[in-house]
C-alpha cells in the first residue's frame, strides 16, 4: 500500500483535540501526527528568537517542518515526540498570514500564521476578568476590531500530572473573540501593537481563585518542607472529600430550615452556614494542578514574556508570598529555557475600608510582591489608586494594562528612555523629629497627585513605643521628609499601609509609589 499525503488542517487537528482530552495528553489521530493545540490557525509566533516546533508522531519517524522559507527535519523518538528549531524570523510590515506545514506521512498545515510578538499572561480573576465586564467594557469590546492582535485562551483545567497538551484556541481578535478575553491582556497588547506595529500574540492561561502553587511543577514544590506537609494534607483532604460531599446537601439543607424558621422568628439566621466543600483539584487547592494543565503544554513556545496578576488567594500567608513569587519567576524561566525573559507583575490593588486594617493582609501582601523584583528583568505594576472599595476586581483594567505596556517597552524594547515604575522606597534616615525618605525610579521627579495637591496623604510615623501616628510629609528634591507631632523621635515611617490606603504619591510620570514600610513589626493583635 503506498503512501498517500493526506493535509489535515490546524482548525480540524484542535477539534479533535478538544474531543479527545481537557487538557490531557497530545490527541491520537489515525494519521498518528500530531501537534499541540497551541500551534493553531491565526497564530503568531515570536519573531526574532529561534521558533520551537514539537508534537507526536510514531516513533522513528521522520518529521519536516516548513515556514517562512526553511525547512528543519526531526525523528521521533521512542516515546513518540519530536522537535524542530526554525531559525529566527522578523515581522514584515503588512505582512500577510503563512502557512507552517509538518510533514510525516501524513501533513497538518496551519494556516494564517504571522511573526511578532507573544505574551503569556497568567495569574487569577484580575487577569481573567472579561474585557466585557471592564470600566467601558461594552464600548471598548465593540472597538476591539484589530486582526493582527491574535488571541489564545487556555481552557481552565487541573491535572495531577504534567499534561503535553491544553486545550485552546486562536482567534482574530474581534468585537465576538475578545469580550471573553483578558481585559488586562488585551489592553497590554493594544497598546504594545499601535507602538510596535507588529502583530501581537496573547496566550490567557488564568483561572479565578487560583493560587501561585497550583501554577508551580510539582518538584519545585516538594524541594520545600512547607510544601511536602502540604502535600500530605492535601492528599488526606481527597481522600476525605467524597464523604464531605455526601454529607453538604444535609447540612445545608438543615441550616437553610434553621434560617427560614429565624427569618420567620426575627430572629438573624444561625452563623455557620455550611459552604460547599472546595474541590481538591481545583484552583484555590491544588498544587501543581494548573501548571500540569494549563501551563506545560505550552511550553517551550517562543515567547518575549509572561505578565502575572496574581496574589488575592495567597493573602493568608504573606510571608510563604515572598518565596513563592521568585520561586515561579525562576521555575518559569528555568522551564522555558530562553534565559531571563521579560516578567511583569501587578500588584494588588487597595480594597476595603478606607484606611483600615481587616483581618487579611493585604499590606503585608504588596510587600511580599516587592520580593518579585529582586529577580533580574522584572516590573512591578503599582495599582494602588486604581482599585475599588467594594470590590477585589476594580474595573479600571486600562490603566493597568497601560502599565504593563510601558513596562514592557522598557524591558522588552529598549526603551532605555522610559520611566516605567512609579516610586520605590530605597532608605530612610531618621534625625531629630524628621524621616527623610529617599526612592527609586522617581522619574522627573515626585509630586502629589489628586484633588489635594500639593499636600501628601498616606505617611505614618512611630517612636520607640511603635505607636503609628498620621503625619506630614512634603516633597524636598528627591526626597519626601516626614514629621508627626504625635512622634517625638521617630524610628520608623509607613506609607500606603493600610487595605485601602488614602496616598497620593507620584512620580511626574503619574505612576503611583508603592506602599512600604521601614519596620517589620508583627501587626498588633
Amino acid at each position: 500500500m503506498g503512501i498517500e499525503c493526506v493535509r489535515i488542517s490546524a482548525a480540524v487537528l484542535l477539534g479533535a483535540a478538544v474531543l479527545a482530552v481537557a487538557g490531557g495528553d497530545l490527541p491520537a489521530l489515525e494519521a498518528g501526527l500530531k501537534l499541540p493545540a497551541v500551534f493553531g490557525d491565526h497564530m503568531v509566533v515570536q519573531r526574532g528568537m529561534p521558533l520551537p516546533v514539537w508534537g507526536a508522531a510514531p516513533p522513528g519517524e521522520k518529521v519536516t517542518v516548513r515556514f517562512g522559507g526553511q525547512a528543519k527535519t526531526a525523528v521521533a523518538g521512542a516515546d513518540g515526540k519530536w522537535m524542530v528549531r526554525l531559525d529566527a524570523l522578523q515581522a514584515v510590515a503588512g505582512q500577510a498570514g503563512s502557512e507552517l506545514t509538518v510533514q510525516a506521512r501524513t501533513t497538518v498545515t496551519v494556516r494564517d500564521v504571522l511573526v511578532g510578538e507573544v505574551w503569556i499572561c497568567s495569574g487569577q480573576s484580575n487577569m481573567e476578568m472579561a474585557l466585557s465586564k471592564a470600566a467601558n467594557g461594552p464600548a471598548e469590546q465593540a472597538a476591539a476590531n484589530l486582526p493582527n492582535v491574535r488571541l489564545f485562551k487556555v481552557r481552565k483545567a487541573s491535572a495531577r500530572q504534567p499534561q503535553d497538551d491544553c486545550a485552546g484556541s486562536w482567534s482574530l481578535c474581534s468585537p465576538a473573540s475578545a469580550g471573553a478575553f483578558s481585559a488586562v491582556a488585551y489592553f497590554m497588547g493594544r497598546d504594545l501593537h499601535e507602538t510596535l506595529g507588529v502583530p501581537v500574540g496573547l496566550i490567557q492561561t488564568a483561572w479565578s481563585g487560583a493560587t501561585a502553587e497550583a501554577f508551580l511543577p510539582d518538584a519545585a514544590l516538594r524541594a520545600h518542607e512547607r510544601f511536602r506537609e502540604k502535600f500530605a494534607a492535601l492528599a488526606a483532604y481527597r481522600k476525605d472529600y467524597p464523604r464531605q460531599m455526601a454529607e453538604y446537601p444535609a447540612k445545608r439543607a438543615a441550616w437553610e430550615k434553621q434560617a427560614a424558621q429565624a427569618r420567620a422568628e426575627g430572629r438573624p439566621a444561625p452563623a455557620g452556614r455550611p459552604g460547599r466543600p472546595k474541590d481538591p483539584d481545583g484552583p484555590e487547592q491544588s498544587l501543581g494542578g494548573l501548571y500540569n494543565a494549563m501551563l506545560h503544554g505550552l511550553i517551550p513556545c517562543a515567547i518575549r514574556g509572561v505578565a502575572w496578576y496574581q496574589g488575592e488567594n495567597n493573602v493568608i500567608n504573606t510571608a510563604e508570598y515572598r518565596e513563592l513569587l521568585p520561586m515561579l519567576i525562576r521555575q518559569w524561566r528555568r522551564l522555558w529555557g530562553q534565559g531571563d525573559f521579560p516578567f511583569l507583575f501587578v500588584q494588588i490593588a487597595n480594597f476595603g475600608a478606607r484606611d483600615g486594617l481587616s483581618g487579611l493582609h493585604w499590606p503585608e501582601l504588596r510587600e511580599a510582591q516587592l520580593a518579585g523584583l529582586a529577580e533580574p528583568n522584572t516590573a512591578m505594576v503599582v495599582a494602588i489608586d486604581l482599585g475599588e472599595a467594594a470590590s477585589l476586581h476594580p474595573k479600571n483594567k486600562q490603566d493597568v494594562g497601560r502599565r504593563l505596556a510601558l513596562a514592557a517597552k522598557a524591558l522588552a524594547y529598549g526603551r532605555k528612555d522610559l520611566v516605567y515604575m512609579g516610586p520605590l522606597f530605597d532608605a530612610a534616615a531618621f534625625a531629630g523629629a524628621e524621616a527623610t525618605v529617599r526612592f527609586k525610579h522617581v522619574g522627573g521627579g515626585l509630586v502629589a497627585g489628586g484633588a489635594d495637591a500639593p499636600r501628601l496623604k498616606g505617611f505614618m510615623l512611630a517612636g520607640s513605643d511603635r505607636k503609628f501616628h498620621r503625619a506630614e510629609a512634603r516633597i524636598q528634591a528627591d526626597t519626601v521628609v516626614v514629621t508627626s507631632d504625635g512622634v517625638r523621635r521617630p524610628v520608623a515611617v509607613r506609607y500606603g499601609w493600610a487595605d485601602n490606603p488614602d496616598c497620593n504619591l507620584y512620580n511626574r510620570q503619574g505612576l503611583p509609589a508603592s506602599p512600604f514600610r521601614t519596620d517589620d513589626w508583627p501587626r498588633a493583635r
